[in-house]
This record gives C-alpha cells, structure tokens and sequence, in this order.
C-alpha cells in the first residue's frame, strides 16, 4: 500500500504492514481532519458579512454551499439559522445605507 501514496505523505506515515492497522490509523487520522473543517467552515459560516464585492445572490449562494460541505461532515446547519443571519446581515445593511444615504 506504501508503493500506491505519493512519496511526500509517505514519510510522514508509520510503517505498518497490516492492512486493517493501516486502515484504522488512516481512519484516525482523517477524523481529525474532519474536526478541524469542520471547526472552519462553521467559522467561516458564522462571521462571513456581506460586503458588497459580488451579488447577495453569489454570497447566499457560497454560504449555502458551506452549509451542504458541513451536511457532508455530517453537521447539520438548519435554515432558519441561514435566514436569520441573512436577515441580520441585510437589516444591518439597510443602516449603513440609510446612514450614508441620509433617509
């Protein structure tokens, strides 16, 4: 199994040459990997502003892709929590505008 991993991951993996060992340490491995992605994109989720740089619609739109990647982790994100932050950001901009606009 060694022979099929690029040589650059190789050096940081045990040698183990029982497969169900290998498996159960890769297993490990990846969990924690999930943990931190997890630990991110529900960071990136939660402090991500609308800013004006693109479209609303391509900000709900990544937001909504986050939400589906931390589905695949298993994390289920509702959408009342979407729309409840969506309606935030938006009143919060309706200030700004109102502010800078003067109405």
């Amino acid at each position: 199994m060694r022979m099929s991993i690029t040589s650059n991951i190789k050096v940081s993996l045990p040698k183990i040459d029982n497969v169900k060992e290998f498996k159960k340490f890769v297993e490990e491995r990846s969990q924690t990997a999930d943990k931190s992605l997890a630990g991110t994109l529900m960071s990136m989720l939660t402090t991500m502003k609308f800013d004006g740089s693109r479209t609303m619609h391509e900000h709900v739109i990544e937001m909504i892709n986050i939400a589906e990647r931390l589905k695949s982790l298993k994390m289920k994100v509702d959408k009342s929590f979407l729309g409840c932050s969506l309606c935030e950001e938006s009143r919060s901009l309706r200030e700004s505008c109102k502010e800078t606009w003067k109405w």
